[in-house]
């Protein structure tokens, strides 16, 4: 892999295309984010195989209520409380007819009867005492462990989910990585093509000034008019013109491709290729491989994502229909404590069960939803095979434009030759006095042609062999 140059201070640093690569790559926000997300969806990968495990969970609570539950009436307290009182009516009545006989047992029982009655009202009321449960203030805490046993298959189709989004963001990064690629591609070929086109048009500046020099020579000997000297000083202003549009070009080329880069907007870089002479050369056109095109794609890669996607989706909704089987256990405090005759301290127990929903009937909620999610289905699907259409499509073009572009450099070779020449028995001519001033300027006019279609022809084979890259997803 090439590297930029480090170079001593107030030099310009050197950059090649893969290091102006690697620089927009690390540069990039968007990619970052892109990272970033594959991390994230890594992360919901791994939340979704905990759906397998048993979870566990604790719960507290405390609760007022302005009235405690209470285990006997209001009639029955009562009772209760009197049980002396009505005992010993009872008796009185009882022994009425005996105690009327009997003094002494009058005495007795006179005697007795309200010893016996407080004791039994004191024993009822303790009765009552007992069955207040004071749940006034009640606390309350469980530990609860539910394991699934089945879902009816949403725990699976929810894994699958989360593998494809995972592979999702990876050929999302993929493609924004290949994007980054194909413009940092462009940026730097751009600068190269002006940069030359900068030399070029200085060249011709400079042959259309030692022009227009001649030729006011001349007019000053009498031997050319002034109107030739009028259309040679056009030509060079014309040249100026070309090159200051070229020279505003290409400010604006490197600004965006330092932008690219990450380097600031007016820092001055060279180019590798800048220092060359011939940008490209005639390649072997590449074979037609749609196939390859089709396997390497990351869009096609992202579509088929998304038709996996939605099959788990009507399998997660699909899972609406069936039952649901949990096995649940855990342990259970409670203050006051409801297996102790609600006493005023903790107690609790330990519980295992099994739990299973069935539904049964939810007015066709869950059918609706999966046709929706196919029909999602069948229209990424078609979207799909759209692409794949567009992209072999792109492919043939991608494949024929690198062979025009290597024809066309060809014939741009070629027509240097014929403009170098031409160009040369202009000014051998226009010094022999046996070639007028227009006749050179035409010969001019061709050269500058011929040298500018030369390197527009090079950065077409550069760019179409990018563009064809792009198409079968092999940028790297």
């Amino acid at each position: 892999m090439a590297v930029f140059l480090a170079l001593p201070s107030g030099a310009q640093r050197i950059l090649s295309l893969d290091s102006c690569r690697q620089m927009a790559l690390s540069n990039n926000k968007q990619l970052g984010i892109s990272k970033l997300k594959q991390g994230v969806a890594a992360n919901l990968r791994k939340s979704a195989r905990t759906k397998y495990l048993p979870h566990v969970s604790a719960v507290g609570t405390y609760e007022f209520t302005s009235k405690p539950i209470s285990l006997l009436s209001s009639e029955q307290q009562a009772e209760f409380s009197h049980l002396g009182t009505a005992f010993a009516g009872s008796i009185s009545q009882s022994l009425a007819p005996m105690m009327q006989q009997d003094p002494k047992m009058a005495a007795v029982m006179g005697q007795l009867g309200p010893t016996l009655e407080t004791a039994m009202n004191g024993l009822g009321q303790k009765i009552v005492d007992a069955f207040d449960t004071d749940t006034r203030h009640v606390l309350a805490g469980s530990v609860m462990l539910t394991q699934p046993l089945f879902m009816g298959g949403s725990i699976v189709a929810l894994n699958k989910m989360a593998d494809i989004s995972e592979k999702l963001a990876e050929n999302s990064t993929e493609a924004r990585r290949q994007a980054t690629i194909y413009r940092i591609d462009q940026a730097y070929w751009q600068v190269v093509s002006l940069h030359h086109k900068k030399k070029l048009a200085e060249s011709y500046r400079d042959l259309v000034k030692k022009l227009s020099g001649d030729v006011h020579k001349m007019i000053d000997e009498g031997v050319a008019t002034k109107s030739d000297g009028l259309s040679v000083d056009v030509k060079v202003n014309e040249a100026e013109m070309t090159l200051t549009k070229v020279n505003d070009g290409l400010v604006l080329s490197r600004m965006l491709l330092n932008q690219l880069c990450g380097l600031p907007l007016n820092e001055s870089v060279t180019l590798e290729d800048e220092q060359v002479e011939n940008i490209a050369v005639v390649e072997l056109t590449p074979e037609l491989d749609v196939e390859r095109a089709v396997d390497n794609r990351p869009e096609l890669k992202m579509l088929q994502n998304t038709v996996d996607l939605t099959k788990q989706t009507t399998n997660v909704l699909r899972a609406g229909h069936m039952p649901q089987l949990l096995l649940t256990g855990g342990y259970a405090v409670s203050n006051p404590n409801v297996l102790d005759g609600f006493q005023r301290k903790f107690g609790g127990f330990w519980h295992v069960g099994v739990m299973m929903r069935v539904p049964i009937w939810n007015w066709g909620d869950v059918m609706y939803k999966v046709r929706a999610s196919k029909g999602a289905t069948s229209i990424a699907k078609l979207e799909l095979e759209e692409a794949r259409e567009l992209i072999e499509l792109q492919v043939n073009q991608n494949t024929f434009k690198v062979d025009e572009a290597n024809k066309k450099l060809v014939m741009a070779q070629s027509n240097i030759q014929r403009a170098e020449e031409n160009l040369r028995m202009a000014n051998l001519g226009f010094s022999e006095g046996v070639i007028t001033p227009a006749t050179v300027m035409e010969a001019q006019t061709a050269w500058l042609q011929a040298r500018s279609q030369k390197i527009d022809a090079e950065i077409d084979v550069k760019l179409s062999q990018v563009d064809l890259q792009k198409a079968l997803g092999t940028l790297e």
